[in-house]
C-alpha cells in the first residue's frame, strides 16, 4: 500500500512539475543580465552577471566573474527583475460563472475541500509562471486547503510560489455572507465567528495551531463591526505568535477603525477617505488595494482612491483578489492584468514595481530574503523582454523565471 501511494505522489509529480526543473542546473548558475532593474530605486544597470549557488544570490556586478563549470544562462537581451507578489490572492478558491453566478458563497457550498486543493495546486502553477514568486493568500479556503498546498510547494511535490497562507477568515457573526436562521451552519468552514474577546483569541490561535501563517479579519460587511479596541487586541494577540494582521475593510467607517488600530495592512478600501489614508501613511498602515476589481466592478472608486493613495504617499503592495475560473488564461496571468488599474490611475511604473516587489516583502515581513537581487537573497529571479520601467505592460510577457535558484520557465 506505501509503495503504491508513493506511486501516486510520484505521477502527480510528474504531471504537475514544469520538465525544466527535471532539468535544473546543479552547482553553480551564471545569469547574464542585458538590463538588470533595482525596482525599489526604480533604476536599471547594462550588461550585469547574477551568481546563484545554493538557491541564493551570491554575487551581482558588471565584472563578477563566472567560475569555470557554472551553468550560463544568456538574458543578455531581456531585462531582469526580482520575481513578483501577489499579496492578495484566493488560490483554493475558483468562482466558475456559468454554476455559481459569480457568487463565492455557492462555490464554497459547491466544491468540496479537496477540489479546492486540487484548484490550488493548478493555480499555484499558473501564477508561478506568470512571474509571482511569492503570494499572501488570504482565506477562503475551506478546512485550511492553501496550508496543504503550501505544504506541497514547500517539500517539493508540487510547483508554486512561496506562500503565507491565512486559514479561516476571522469575523463578526456572519462574516461576509447574508446567513438563514435554520441554515447559520453555512458561512463555515470559511469563517470564524468571534465577538468576545475569547472567541477572538481562540480563531487566532486555532489558526495558527492548524498552519496559518498570517491573520485575516474581516472589521465590516455588517451593520456591526470590530471597533478600534476589537482589532488593536487581534493585533497583539497575532503579534505575541510573531503573525501580521490583514484586515478586510469595504467602508470607509471600517477603514477609518483599521487605521486608528494600527493594522498591518488593509485589503480594499475602495471608498477611504484622506483623512483615513493619510492616518494609514502616519500608523504605517500598509494598503492592499486590490484594484484588480476596478476591471470587474467598474473603474471609478478604485481608480478615484488609488490615484489619491499614491499622492498621500500610502505605502501600497500589489494584491489583486483574483478569484474567477478564466477561460484560456490562468490565474497568473489574470492576477497580472491589474497592472492595467494602476496604469489607468497614472501611478508610475517605479511606484507599482515597488508595490509587486519591495513594498510587498516589507509587508510580509521576509524584506531580508526575498523581493530584491542582490548577494544573500533568494534566487526569485524574472526576465521579460522589454523594460518594465518604460512600459509596465512588459510584465505580461514574462520570458524567463527562477524560484530558489531553480529554472521554471525559459
Amino acid at each position: 500500500m506505501r509503495g503504491r501511494l508513493l506511486l501516486s505522489a510520484a505521477l502527480i509529480f510528474a504531471a504537475a512539475w514544469p520538465s525544466s526543473h527535471a532539468q535544473a542546473p546543479t552547482g553553480v548558475v551564471a545569469i547574464r543580465a542585458g538590463r538588470l532593474l533595482d525596482t525599489d530605486a526604480g533604476t536599471s544597470a547594462a550588461n550585469q552577471i547574477i551568481l546563484v549557488a545554493g538557491g541564493r544570490i551570491s554575487a551581482v556586478g558588471p565584472t563578477v566573474p563566472i567560475p569555470a563549470g557554472a551553468t550560463v544562462i544568456d538574458l543578455s537581451a531581456a531585462t531582469v527583475l526580482p520575481g513578483l507578489f501577489d499579496v492578495h490572492t484566493h488560490l483554493c478558491m475558483s468562482v466558475k460563472s456559468d454554476r455559481d453566478s459569480g457568487n463565492y458563497y455557492f462555490t464554497t457550498l459547491l466544491d468540496p475541500d479537496s477540489m479546492r486543493a486540487v484548484e490550488g495546486v493548478a493555480n499555484a502553477k499558473g501564477m508561478l509562471e506568470a512571474g509571482f514568486t511569492t503570494v499572501r493568500d488570504v482565506g477562503n479556503e475551506g478546512h485550511y486547503a492553501c496550508v496543504s498546498v503550501k505544504y506541497g510547494i514547500d517539500t517539493g511535490l508540487v510547483p508554486g510560489p512561496t506562500m503565507q497562507t491565512a486559514g479561516r477568515i476571522i469575523a463578526p457573526f456572519g462574516g461576509q455572507f447574508h446567513l438563514q436562521p435554520d441554515k447559520p451552519a453555512l458561512a463555515t468552514p470559511e469563517y470564524a465567528f468571534a465577538d468576545t474577546r475569547d472567541e477572538m483569541r481562540k480563531a487566532i490561535r486555532e489558526n495558527i495551531h492548524f498552519g496559518a501563517t498570517v491573520i485575516k479579519i474581516v472589521v465590516d460587511d455588517q451593520r456591526y463591526i470590530y471597533s478600534a479596541e476589537d482589532i488593536r487586541f487581534m493585533k497583539a494577540e497575532a503579534a505575541d505568535a510573531g503573525l501580521k494582521l490583514a484586515a478586510h475593510a469595504w467602508t470607509p467607517r471600517g477603514g477609518q477603525r483599521a487605521a486608528e488600530a494600527g493594522v498591518d495592512s488593509i485589503e480594499h478600501g475602495p471608498e477611504l477617505t484622506d483623512e483615513t489614508l493619510t492616518l494609514m501613511k502616519k500608523n504605517g498602515v500598509i494598503l492592499v488595494g486590490t484594484d484588480y476589481l476596478a476591471l470587474r466592478e467598474g473603474g471609478g472608486p478604485w481608480v478615484d482612491r488609488l490615484k489619491r493613495a499614491h499622492q498621500i504617499g500610502v505605502t501600497m503592495a500589489y494584491g489583486t483578489d483574483v478569484i474567477d475560473l478564466v477561460p484560456n488564461g490562468t490565474r497568473g496571468t489574470e492576477a497580472m492584468r491589474g497592472i492595467e488599474v494602476w496604469a489607468q490611475a497614472g501611478v508610475p511604473p517605479k511606484a507599482l514595481l515597488q508595490a509587486m516587489t519591495s513594498h510587498a516583502a516589507r509587508l510580509m515581513g521576509i524584506e531580508k530574503t526575498r523581493g530584491a537581487i542582490r548577494q544573500g537573497q533568494a534566487a526569485d529571479i524574472i526576465a521579460t523582454a522589454a523594460n518594465p520601467l518604460g512600459n509596465v505592460n512588459a510584465l505580461k510577457q514574462v520570458t524567463f523565471v527562477m524560484k530558489n535558484g531553480r529554472v521554471v520557465k525559459q
